[in-house]
């Protein structure tokens, strides 16, 4: 395991037993010092190297306390008159905090800190049949563990979500995402940690490791007031994710997709619009992201994507029918040209050298609008050709895109400038019946002519307008302020509660 380089131990002895001669009178004076001629560095040494030994834990913020040890060994909370008062503050403030933010006092070593201050406090070392050389490093070993794994943790996180939902979800075939967690996530600075354990203003940092989300500090209210078992590991749960360091959604105007709560909330400062969406299947699941809406597409084609070529079209080879029934062609990557489905072979639609699509229209799969922003998966919001699915409880059901209940209005919330002939025009291309007296006159005057009248089919959104595609099971209505609660429909949380399990209290102390 760890061998301790240099003694950790003899340097305690040193500061306790080498005062410089001008303090020999006050330490000779000093109850504490009376039991520096006990001390037996190499049995403290040995002490301190079984604690290490014995704490099996893998977490990166302790392996890295380890090897501070393993290189340094000067105490951090000891002088050669006792203990620091930042041991009695820091047990303090995490006897308080800890229970406040759903962490386990035991996995903290708590008891154990506050049981070997007591013994030396009283200095009942003798009463107790206790040898000082065991309390010592043990106490030292305890605080800095506590410490370290408290500012890490609760300042970055205890899980990695981008490995842990990237990794544990992995896929052997095409058919779904290789990536479902893809905000960037700021990394836990463990060195840093321990750096601040020799630090005068070591409590500060402490202090400031809680996480700045607003929404951790409601979650925690509610966690003070629930009783039910499953309610509060659902807060546990979210509030670990408030703790990942990623972008927040706090601009305005923005969109906000939270996947549990089947819902999207358009937000400008002074109104909010929701609507319901429909999203990603358990074998095709939508990725959280951040991104920004850049322009909109109407009456857009539809390229399908190759897995559901793989999947669905292929099975319907040479059927040309089922092509005209659905609007769909196939076009020569190479040359361009438009093929008759009734020539193309399965095998030839596996190769990737056609692209087939759906022409535009209300037919569409993707409806008459579209959202696009710059994302590594090719996904993106838009309207459908299957509006009754938004009545549907369980919403899951797409290869990944995601549909929204109310296009128009998602359309106009993008374009806060646009005149009303400006917003007749989309309407219009949209198989709306516009509102305006110039947009009503054309349609009159245009009445005779084949549909979708295309008088809009790209649209910038300038200035973009940020999309924040999240995952809570509990958070609270943009629309309301009320704090909400939704089913796990990934299993994101049960794999989080895994996770965080060795550093939660399950139940209310």
């Amino acid at each position: 395991m760890y061998r301790v380089g240099k003694s950790v131990v003899l340097l305690m002895v040193s500061v306790i037993l080498l005062a410089a001669c001008g303090q020999q009178a006050k330490d000779a004076d000093s109850a504490f010092g009376r039991y520096a001629e006990l001390l037996d560095d190499q049995k403290m040494q040995q002490v301190l190297r079984q604690m290490m030994d014995s704490d099996s834990s893998r977490w990166a913020a302790i392996t890295t306390l380890k090897h501070y040890y393993q290189e340094n060994s000067t105490p951090v909370w000891f002088t050669h008159q006792g203990v620091s008062e930042d041991a009695d503050q820091l047990l303090a403030y995490l006897q308080r905090e800890l229970p406040q933010n759903g962490l386990d006092t035991i996995s903290f070593r708590l008891p154990d800190i506050a049981s070997d201050l007591k013994i030396i406090h009283e200095l009942s070392f003798d009463s107790l049949g206790v040898d000082i050389n065991d309390v010592l490093p043990r106490l030292e070993y305890h605080l800095s563990r506590a410490f370290v794994v408290y500012s890490t943790y609760q300042r970055y996180g205890f899980v990695r979500p981008e490995k842990l939902l990237n990794q544990s979800f992995m896929r052997d075939d095409s058919t779904g995402y290789a990536r479902l967690f893809d905000y960037q996530v700021e990394s836990p600075d463990y060195q840093e940690a321990v750096k601040q354990l020799t630090d005068d203003d070591r409590m500060n940092y402490l202090q400031s490791s809680d996480p700045q989300n607003p929404l951790y500090t409601t979650l925690r209210e509610a966690l003070s007031k629930t009783t039910s078992r499953q309610a509060r590991q659902q807060l546990l749960v979210n509030m670990e994710r408030c703790r990942w360091r990623t972008k927040q959604p706090d601009r305005t105007p923005r969109v906000l997709v939270n996947l549990p709560a089947q819902q999207l909330w358009a937000i400008h400062s002074d109104s909010v619009l929701d609507m319901r969406i429909c999203f990603g299947a358990k074998a095709t699941k939508t990725p959280v992201l951040y991104s920004e809406i850049k322009y909109m597409q109407v009456n857009p084609d539809w390229l399908i994507p190759f897995s559901i070529i793989k999947k669905d079209v292929v099975r319907h080879e040479h059927d040309s029918a089922y092509f005209a029934r659905n609007h769909y062609y196939i076009v020569d990557r190479q040359t361009g040209d438009t093929l008759n489905p009734a020539h193309v072979s399965a095998d030839q639609m596996r190769s990737g050298k056609y692209r087939i699509g759906q022409t535009g229209g209300a037919h569409n799969s993707l409806g008459r609008i579209i959202f696009r922003f710059p994302n590594q998966f090719d996904i993106y919001l838009h309207d459908t050709n299957n509006r009754g699915a938004f009545s549907r409880e369980k919403r899951s059901l797409s290869h990944g895109c995601i549909r929204v209940q109310k296009p128009f209005e998602l359309a106009c919330f993008l374009l806060p400038e646009a005149s009303e002939w400006e917003l007749d025009k989309l309407r219009i291309s949209m198989d709306l019946e516009p509102v305006s007296e110039r947009g009503i006159t054309w349609l009159e005057e245009h009445s005779d002519e084949s549909k979708p009248h295309r008088l809009v089919s790209y649209s910038k959104v300038s200035p973009s307008v940020p999309v924040y595609i999240v995952y809570y099971t509990v958070y609270p209505n943009p629309a309301t302020g009320t704090l909400e609660t939704f089913p796990d429909v990934y299993g994101y949380d049960a794999l989080i509660a895994r996770e965080i399990k060795p550093w939660v209290a399950e139940n209310p102390s």
